[in-house]
């Protein structure tokens, strides 16, 4: 038996495995449609606004972009940024930024804002930012060379170079919050909205 009760799949705005098996892990059927948005060029437009702000601003332009596509569908998206005071992080281009990340992170708590937009027929019906907070080790330099030689090109899929859900967990010393947040997706509120709109059974 199905929770969900449209014939046709939620279409996902993000190319994230975290955010695609949360979905399907919650019986949540989906197909998965990449928003093509120039997330850098929406950033810098942003400035120094708060990184709550732009991680729902991305959330809603990627739900938008394939929402004037395909009217008639449910389409949700999301986005996180990662932000420690006042500084904001973007993916790291490459192992060294990533390395040059960590030694920022090390040590310090900081904090990921993952953003939801669901829309149909271009307008908004749901829209949310959670927030986690992330106290990484003082790790050794030693440790962090061994962390991106396991890591490898994982350390750029992500806007804070690791995955919790794997060797990144070996990062941290304490982590508050939602686990579905850190990996992307506020799920729970989701949910909530999905039945909310009729498209998962109460």
């Amino acid at each position: 038996m199905s929770f969900w009760l449209i014939d046709r799949p939620l279409l996902l705005a993000s190319k994230s495995a975290s955010r695609r098996n949360l979905l399907q892990g919650a019986g949540i059927p989906i197909e998965v449609r990449a928003a093509d948005i120039d997330e850098r060029s929406i950033e810098t437009a942003a400035g120094a606004a708060d990184p709550a702000k732009v991680a729902a601003l991305l959330a809603r332009e990627k739900a938008l972009a394939i929402s004037i596509r395909h009217p008639d569908r449910i389409v949700l998206g999301a986005d996180q940024t990662l932000a420690l005071g006042s500084r904001r992080f973007s993916k790291p281009v490459d192992r060294a930024a990533a390395r040059d990340q960590l030694k920022v992170l090390r040590g310090q708590t900081h904090t990921l804002h993952s953003a939801v937009a669901i829309m149909r027929a271009g307008q908004a019906v749901f829209e949310h930012c959670a927030r986690a907070d992330l106290t990484m080790r003082a790790f050794s330099d030693m440790f962090l060379e061994r962390y991106l030689d396991a890591a490898g090109d994982a350390v750029t899929a992500s806007v804070g170079a690791y995955q919790v859900e794997g060797l990144g967990v070996q990062l941290f010393e304490r982590i508050a919050g939602d686990h579905s947040t850190i990996l992307g997706l506020p799920l729970l509120p989701v949910l909530d909205a999905l039945r909310r709109v009729g498209a998962l059974t109460g």
